[in-house]
């Protein structure tokens, strides 16, 4: 296990092979994937996955993030307490994200950051504490420009967190994809001189 970051509270560790099952497990949650709607959720119904997609689709993927993207990409939350897995972080560049891509509101110099926890973890502010961290190694060790986030509009708490770990609102536009509103969070490295 290789363990990329650790909080006063959690660990950050690469994907292996083996977390399979933990991601189909989260996925399956359908208040966890409620504000998802690319890949996960098609009509307020959560689309079929199998443990096979998450280990011959998603987790190679991810686990090549590691190589092509030095010092970026997802990682496994696991809570120190228990020692569980509780959900994953990302940083990595925005436009590797269709999403984003699609939005036209993106550009190359920005890294998205992201999470998706477990149910049983929200309300314990572990969603701003890993960000934070994130923001921090993003900026002070990986020479990170800007980190950005983006949530659909109604959901607030996503929102919340952004603004917890200093991310400042940018603006808000309907993506083409879904026609909704989305908000579009950032924070230009403080240490950069531009």
């Amino acid at each position: 296990m290789k363990i990329f970051l650790e909080t006063p509270r959690l660990v950050l560790r690469q994907f292996t092979p083996d977390d399979a099952q933990n991601l189909l497990d989260l996925d399956s949650d359908i208040e966890v994937i409620r504000y998802v709607d690319l890949g996960i959720i098609k009509g307020g119904e959560p689309l079929e996955k199998s443990y096979e997609d998450y280990q011959n689709n998603v987790l190679p993927k991810w686990l090549q993030y590691y190589q092509q993207y030095p010092g970026y990409g997802f990682w496994a939350a696991i809570e120190k307490s228990s020692q569980e897995f509780i959900g994953w972080f990302h940083l990595r560049p925005a436009l590797d994200r269709p999403f984003n891509v699609d939005s036209g509101v993106f550009h190359a110099d920005e890294i998205d950051l992201g999470y998706r926890l477990r149910r049983v973890s929200w309300g314990k502010g572990y969603a701003t504490e890993g960000s934070r961290a994130l923001v921090s190694k993003g900026f002070n060790e990986l020479g990170t420009q800007c980190i950005v986030s983006s949530a659909l509009a109604d959901n607030r708490a996503s929102s919340r967190v952004m603004e917890k770990a200093g991310l400042k609102f940018e603006l808000k536009y309907v993506h083409p994809e879904i026609d909704r509103e989305v908000v579009k969070y950032s924070l230009r490295n403080p240490h950069k001189k531009w």
